[in-house]
């Protein structure tokens, strides 16, 4: 999808630095949206990811914020509003599992960065975007996507509870926030990825979990960060104007 200067879409892509961000950032630069990409840390794959991005024609601001400081994270709309002008779409896309392990051997300080991160900031960060968006207040109308995961309906017992409760959460922030602000605009959606062979498992403390729960997938395989970022671009195109409420699982058939 190609679109004219004076009617590109404006979209912001949480954690857009790397893994499923970056792939979703760089198929929608090349579907003809402008971008904000937040990112924390390693500003050089930020800036990778920002080049890539505008060989493909989009204009790119770069916004590094730590998302589990909330106020912050309430500046990520309004400095892409100033910059750009308008928002058109959110893609909250940031997350941490937290360690791999079994239920009680977790802390609850960990756990309570899980839910800023994966569960707070995309409630402050869609409701300033709504805020903007909707009809009633001014706005144009809207396409927000949260990135949840297939854990949310298994609970991952053994691997990570609280992680599959934060984005339970994130389904339910769907559910609601597309009956309440559709009538003004505002369409909301889920993409939750299964196993995805990225760098968030390493993170996690396992490097090479998604070749080991491949046999388990019925695919046989773990996913690839571009098909994740394919449902992601569908969700936010004109093709999906009638689509709002959804979850479309990406994950091998699990």
């Amino acid at each position: 999808m190609q679109t004219d200067a004076a009617n590109r879409p404006v979209t912001i892509v949480t954690g857009g630095s790397r893994g499923i961000g970056a792939a979703i950032a760089e198929r929608l630069a090349a579907d003809g949206h402008d971008l904000v990409l937040t990112y924390r840390e390693r500003a050089d794959e930020a800036e990778a990811v920002q080049r890539a991005c505008e060989a493909s024609g989009a204009s790119v601001l770069l916004h590094q914020v730590d998302l589990a400081d909330l106020d912050a994270a309430a500046g990520v709309v309004p400095a892409a509003v100033e910059h750009f002008g308008t928002v058109t779409g959110l893609v909250n896309n940031a997350g941490i599992t937290g360690r791999i392990g079994g239920f009680l051997d977790g802390s609850i300080d960990e756990s309570e960065l899980v839910f800023r991160i994966n569960v707070l900031a995309p409630i402050v960060l869609t409701r300033a975007a709504i805020a903007h968006m909707a009809t009633d207040r001014g706005g144009a109308g809207g396409s927000i996507v949260n990135i949840s995961s297939g854990a949310a309906t298994t609970g991952a017992p053994n691997t990570y509870i609280p992680y599959s409760m934060s984005k339970a959460a994130l389904n339910a922030l769907t559910t609601g926030a597309s009956k309440e602000f559709g009538p003004v605009g505002v369409r909301v959606n889920t993409v939750s990825p299964g196993t995805t062979r990225t760098e968030i498992h390493a993170a996690a403390g396992r490097p090479d979990a998604p070749d080991e729960r491949a046999p388990g997938i019925p695919m046989r395989r773990p996913g690839e960060v571009h098909e994740v970022a394919g449902a992601v671009a569908y969700l936010l195109s004109p093709d999906a104007s009638y689509t709002s409420g959804a979850d479309i699982r990406v994950a091998g058939g699990n």
